[in-house]
């Protein structure tokens, strides 16, 4: 979807939908002035429309000349923020697909935000609204909105609203590429598959990619990820991605580290198929995410030195598969017992994070669709964060959680104290790869704590990368989530920690 700013007078653009975002109650003078321009059938959607945030109502106004007009709830006017716009413009978008729109118009909404957050905001909606995953589709559909235009009042900075259309457009559709690979059939997406697609990225967008095939990941020593990869059909890769801008503001490079289990069966651990293996195409979430991330900091040059480490493969109970009770020998040397192999993504990520010690980075940040147990406790509304318990801990956590407030992404930290790494302690091995039910998401990251460079950042996205019934611009399957988030965190990274 093409997203533009419109000087044009919105009628006279003559858009197939025009999208009127309002806040709920609005002023007379304001519905009277539609209502001018639109009909009385204005009044009448204003009047039946629900204050809550994203819901519509369709009219049919003659002076669009047999198009429609969608009007949107952007709910109550002391609630608004860039969160209730993105569901405005993401409803808006929906609904006006209902029926064939090549051309969307957007008033620019009557609300108290600064100019930039907003366009962002409903650039971001618009894409993620307008998504649908139809690879594997065969009947007829309409089709995406080609072109979406924004239509500012006289008085609106120009360039503040270019400047956030374009961010909220790249970011959003990096989070549409997450998705797609994330609801893609397992049947595509082995690991060797999604290292060619990962080239095929850089290339395109502007960003380098080395790939390790299964030799060279034997000749690094990465005995977990070679471990995973035993029962598998396909070989492991280990994907390199590189982002280095001749204006980096970094000396030292930030890492990102994706979970890349492309199915997750449980191996020997054999998952139950409900509820659990017929959603594990989304184990590739994490890795998914980094390739997004890479996508969005090319297209808007963000000034940072940035390395992505993707370790690739499939976990399944084949006739070499790794087994409870055998000991891995990691890539930093540590040895760990394995007793359920479905607690497989630590070991990728632990060989990932001790690799990425070689950089030296200024920070490392993980993501992964790692534990059951972080639906358990955040369900579906927040992702976990955790971080190494030092004096700069309380620093990293908040400045996540204030790109998830900003971004809609949201993560909640978990504590990492000492005690709980004692329950990864092993009788016959350095650590145990798992530590119990208790505090599963925590034991799971004290795990990566002990492989992972300093300082670091762990999001544990099960609860949130994928879900099973729509949630305002959130489809049913892979949501994206990551992308926007750690765009929104290296942006700001860039203001405040250039060295």
């Amino acid at each position: 979807m093409t997203i533009t700013r419109s000087t044009d007078a919105p009628l006279a653009a003559t858009p197939d939908v025009l999208i009127v975002p309002l806040v709920a109650a609005p002023a007379p003078p304001l519905v009277d002035a539609l209502t001018d321009v639109l009909g009385d059938g204005l009044s009448a959607a204003v009047r039946d429309l629900k204050d809550d945030a994203g819901a519509t109502r369709t009219l049919y106004p003659d002076a669009l000349l047999g198009g429609r007009a969608v009007v949107v709830s952007c709910g109550p006017a002391a609630e608004v923020d860039a969160e209730a716009l993105r569901i405005a413009a993401a409803a808006g978008v929906s609904a006006a697909r209902e029926a064939p729109a090549d051309t969307l118009g957007l008033l620019w909404p009557d609300v108290d935000l600064p100019t930039a957050r907003i366009a962002e905001a409903l650039a971001t909606g618009a894409v993620l609204g307008g998504y649908r995953f139809r690879r594997y589709k065969t009947d007829d559909a309409p089709a995406v909105p080609g072109t979406l235009h924004v239509f500012p009042s006289d008085d609106t900075d120009g360039t503040a609203i270019d400047r956030g259309l374009r961010a909220g457009r790249i970011a959003a559709q990096a989070a549409c590429t997450a998705r797609d690979w994330v609801n893609r059939s397992p049947h595509e997406k082995s690991a060797p598959a999604f290292s060619e697609a990962l080239q095929e990225s850089g290339a395109t967008h502007g960003y380098d990619v080395a790939v390790l095939d299964q030799s060279a990941i034997e000749s690094e020593g990465m005995g977990g990820l070679l471990a995973v990869n035993r029962g598998s059909h396909a070989p492991p890769t280990f994907n390199i991605l590189t982002h280095t801008p001749d204006d980096a503001v970094n000396r030292r490079p930030i890492v990102l580290v994706g979970k890349g289990v492309m199915f997750d069966t449980g191996g020997l651990s054999l998952k139950p198929t409900k509820d659990s293996m017929d959603m594990m195409k989304c184990d590739m979430a994490g890795a998914a995410a980094v390739m997004g991330t890479f996508e969005a900091l090319a297209a808007l040059e963000v000034p940072l030195h940035v390395i992505g480490l993707i370790p690739a493969t499939d976990n399944r109970p084949g006739y070499n598969a790794y087994v409870p009770g055998d000991v891995v020998h990691m890539h930093d040397g540590t040895t760990v017992e394995v007793l359920n192999t479905d607690a497989e993504g630590r070991l990728c990520l632990a060989d990932a994070l001790s690799y990425a010690k070689r950089y030296n980075p200024t920070l490392a940040i993980d993501l992964a669709t790692l534990t059951g147990a972080a639906v358990v406790a955040l369900g579906h509304e927040a992702a976990a964060l955790m971080t190494a318990e030092d004096d700069a801990a309380a620093e990293r956590l908040f400045a996540m959680q204030r790109a998830g407030e900003r971004t809609g992404e949201r993560v909640h930290p978990l504590p990492m104290y000492d005690r709980y790494g004692t329950l990864l302690e092993s009788d016959v091995a350095d650590l145990k790869n798992v530590g119990g039910r208790a505090a599963g998401s925590i034991t799971a990251g004290k795990f990566l704590e002990h492989f992972a460079p300093s300082p670091w950042l762990h999001l544990d996205i099960a609860g949130t990368a994928f879900l099973q019934q729509k949630k305002d611009y959130r489809p049913a399957g892979g949501t994206g989530f990551g992308v926007r988030l750690l765009v929104d965190f290296l942006r700001e990274y860039v203001t405040t920690h250039a060295d």
